[in-house]
């Protein structure tokens, strides 16, 4: 009996996985591959969907302030559509990103200014004020500062927190239902005093990363 030839199969390329909100927002931006739907489109629609939250956030009362949990919720999903659209149609551009992360800016800072001026009639009163601008430039600073390592490092060689497939920014998802129950006070205290401590914890454990010459590639 002769031995068989071996055929060497060759290795099947692993399935890129990513957090739960990444993974869905794959999923559904995947029939859109090959039509005229552009990344951008899809960041107009998330800056759209997040100004609308922030205009019902600032008015204080509800419903309004419960449609705006919902839009928001909605729009920090939506956040991660364009990404995944622009890497599987292969439409990513540095100027999609600089507008995706303006919008995430925009969007961050915005939120919590709009809960300090719906809460301004609150025993807050008008620190309400300044501390959704302290909350919201603080925001929008860390997400500015993780886009920047993970496009310097990588997630996983900067080490950034992830558990159980969820990221420390999938937090911004809880904001939607602590609203809903009664929690816009406690959520701008916790970000005004946790987001800067946040930022300074980042700073001083990436530090070396952050300050590193950007290393130009010779011609």
């Amino acid at each position: 009996m002769t031995d068989q030839p071996q055929i060497e199969e060759k290795p099947k390329a692993p399935r890129r996985k990513g957090p739960w909100d990444q993974r869905i927002a794959r999923f559904l931006v995947r029939p859109l591959v090959h039509t005229r739907v552009t990344p951008n489109h899809i960041t107009s629609l998330r800056l759209l969907s997040g100004l609308a939250a922030c205009g019902c956030l600032a008015y204080g009362e509800t419903p309004l302030i419960h449609w705006g949990a919902g839009l928001f919720f909605l729009s920090n999903f939506i956040d991660h559509m364009d990404g995944e659209l622009a890497r599987l149609s292969g439409k990513s551009s540095r100027a999609g990103h600089l507008y995706d992360l303006a919008s995430d800016v925009i969007v961050h800072i915005l939120l919590f200014v709009s809960i300090g001026i719906g809460l301004t009639d609150s025993w807050l009163g008008y620190a309400a004020w300044i501390m959704g601008i302290v909350a919201g430039v603080s925001v929008a600073g860390l997400f500015a500062l993780f886009q920047f390592l993970e496009g310097r490092m990588g997630q996983k060689q900067a080490g950034l927190p992830r558990f159980a497939g969820f990221e420390v920014e999938d937090v911004m998802y809880l904001i939607g239902p602590a609203i809903w129950g009664g929690g816009l006070i406690p959520i701008l205290i916790l970000a005004t005093a946790g987001a800067p401590l946040f930022g300074l914890w980042a700073l001083i454990r990436y530090r070396r990363e952050i300050f590193r010459p950007h290393e130009i590639a010779p011609e």
